[in-house]
């Protein structure tokens, strides 16, 4: 019985150090981390694992520093939430028309069929990829067409290259930026 009541009490002073660290540290928390991320929902997101962590530490008395802790936890959990993101992709390079929304791979995927405008647009991007693509590092290029255009997963290419599927992804990532930045001038020339 003394057991049960020894974990109950833990349990209840464990709330009770939880939701005073709430009160004193979670605007302050709040606040560094929405510095830190793009969105409020995505720091509210973070700061959520925070008090997660918080409420599952076994040992919190043996803490010396509360906000120390606090802080270190946000900021892992901010890099976490950043290598958790998912890679730049094709599919993100799109613009909406009143039909709905095009991809780069819809147009790469496009039937011309009869229409010489769509057979003109269609030359004129694979030529403005190609370009952009030359102007890449070899390294980026490779990952990039090897995702997009051969479907390969990111794993993969890292495990074909011998590299860290990390460097993979920043790889991607770098890419399709550059890419994207590129191929701007035909986005909005479709959508004329």
């Amino acid at each position: 019985m003394n057991v049960a009541l020894g974990t109950e009490m833990s349990d209840l002073q464990k709330r009770t150090t939880l939701t005073g660290a709430v009160k004193q540290y979670g605007q302050r928390l709040l606040g560094f981390i929405r510095g830190k991320v793009k969105t409020l929902e995505d720091a509210e997101d973070v700061l959520q694992d925070v008090w997660f962590q918080f409420s599952n530490l076994a040992n919190v008395d043996e803490i010396e520093s509360l906000s120390g802790w606090l802080y270190s936890v946000a900021r892992n959990r901010i890099t976490d939430f950043y290598r958790k993101k998912k890679t730049a992709s094709l599919e993100d390079m799109s613009y909406e028309d009143e039909d709905g929304q095009i991809t780069i791979k819809d147009i790469l995927l496009l039937d011309t069929g009869d229409n010489p405008d769509l057979i003109l647009f269609k030359e004129l991007f694979w030529k403005e990829l190609n370009k952009a693509l030359a102007e890449l590092p070899e390294n980026q290029r490779l990952v990039f067409v090897e995702n997009e255009i051969e479907d390969k997963t990111l794993q993969q290419i890292a495990s074909e290259q011998g590299e860290n599927l990390k460097t993979i992804i920043s790889r991607k990532t770098y890419a399709v930026k550059y890419l994207r930045q590129q191929l701007e001038p035909l986005y909005k020339e479709l959508q004329l």
